[in-house]
């Protein structure tokens, strides 16, 4: 009994501690991904960030943590990394390095947690160009941003608005930006950090693995492809091959081109997060109605829904606001001069036939305007009724009104054209 009782307690103490030490042994190391964010804020930025944060999620990552030290740079590129830190469900900490001016210190103040490097700053985010209507908007934006992380919009707002100022950092007239120590002080920043390590320690992650997340070719494309300029270049383009493709339909040479330019268009917006699935079928569906369009009858609808599929397509990848509007509108004009000037040396199809009138009605081809009576100037006729001075007379079975000299004529007599002006015509009596 003694034997089959020890024989029992070993195996319900292998039973309890077998799966114990494997789930230990299967229970992940914590991990923190780091992100770097260097240089000017554009595109390129937002996709790195938006990338990683996409790893970290699908990697189970314990905390984000973003390096900081730029001058600034697009503020829509800010917007779109500041609304990816809010809503990220994972910790996210920023450790400026040096700097965090103008569009980065927006990036910054999304954060929960920040630390800041010896001789770090933050702030000095006046825009360019510096009107009522821009300051206004980034203010607000910037006020909401620190109180959505619990810090004091008021001095998020004098970052922007230099007409405001802050007591003991920055008078009225003065744009605010705060150097390690102020930053503390008023609460823009944790702690002072010296290295990475530090902020890891302090905020609980001294022995996590650091996953390093760097710019790939993707990131440096998107950023390339997301300037304004860029942009509205292959918005123009793409519209300009449409109208070339309409003019010389079955060469498939304009289709090309604006499939071409709509792949890098919202490949760049996919890439940062801007464009979702949503505007791609948008176009995607606008083209095939398009299609549809060219070879069923209709009266136009599947040319009008196609149209307006694509342009909401495009305006919510802008961003869905006047700027969207703006940038297609100057692109669509750049489009419409190019072809105007390109359209004589392009072959015509029997499309463009069908939708441009070539033939035209000329008076050396025998037309005439219904009311042009200059053709009859010269012509003779005779009254079918008295002319007192008007009345009616017929030339060639066609009848007139017409009025005589200031005299009274019979009917029944010879009469010429000899006047006409408009619609009024003047005949003289043909003496006998």
């Amino acid at each position: 009994m003694k034997l089959f009782r020890r024989i029992f307690l070993l195996v319900l103490c292998l039973a309890v501690w077998i799966p114990f030490s494997t789930t230990a042994a299967e229970q992940p190391a914590s991990s923190v991904v780091a992100v770097t964010i260097k240089g000017e804020i554009d595109g390129g930025q937002s996709a790195l960030l938006h990338r990683a944060f996409q790893e970290a999620q699908k990697n189970n990552a314990q905390a984000m943590l973003i390096e900081l030290d730029t001058f600034g740079g697009l503020v829509d590129a800010a917007v779109q990394m500041r609304d990816l830190i809010i809503d990220s469900p994972i910790p996210t900490i920023c450790y400026i390095k040096n700097r965090a001016w103008s569009a980065g210190a927006l990036i910054a103040l999304a954060h929960q947690s920040i630390a800041i490097a010896p001789g770090g700053s933050i702030g000095a985010a006046e825009p360019i160009p510096t009107t009522e209507k821009t300051v206004a908007a980034l203010k607000a934006e910037f006020a909401a941003t620190a109180n959505k992380t619990g810090r004091n919009p008021r001095v998020a707002e004098a970052m922007v608005d230099k007409s405001l100022g802050l007591p003991g950092y920055a008078e009225p007239g003065q744009i605010l930006a705060l150097t390690d120590y102020q930053a503390k002080e008023v609460g823009f920043a944790d702690f002072v950090a010296v290295d990475r390590a530090a902020v890891l320690t302090q905020y609980g992650f001294a022995g996590a693995t650091v996953i390093e997340y760097q710019p790939q070719w993707t990131d440096r494309l998107a950023g390339w492809l997301s300037n304004p300029a860029i942009k509205s270049g292959l918005l123009s383009l793409i519209f300009l091959a449409v109208l070339a493709e309409i003019k010389t339909a079955g060469t498939g040479v304009g289709a090309l081109v604006a499939i071409v330019a709509a792949v890098l268009f919202f490949g760049s917006q996919w890439l940062t997060g801007v464009a979702g699935l949503l505007e791609i079928l948008l176009f995607a569906g606008g083209c095939i109605l398009l299609v549809v369009e060219l070879y069923v009858p209709g009266v136009g609808l599947f040319g009008i829904a196609g149209l307006a599929s694509i342009l909401a397509s495009f305006f919510l990848s802008l961003g869905a606001n006047m700027s969207a509007l703006t940038t297609m509108t100057v692109s669509l004009l750049i489009a419409i001069i190019a072809f105007a000037v390109l359209a004589r040396y392009l072959p015509s199809s029997k499309l463009w036939a069908k939708l441009v009138l070539k033939d035209s009605e000329t008076t050396q081809d025998g037309f005439t305007s219904a009311d042009d009576y200059n053709a009859y100037l010269g012509c003779e006729g005779i009254t079918i009724t008295q002319l007192r001075p008007a009345g009616r007379i017929e030339v060639n079975n066609i009848q007139l009104d017409v009025v005589s000299e200031g005299r009274f004529l019979p009917s029944g007599i010879k009469v010429k054209i000899v006047s006409v002006k408009g619609n009024r015509i003047v005949v003289h009596p043909i003496e006998e």
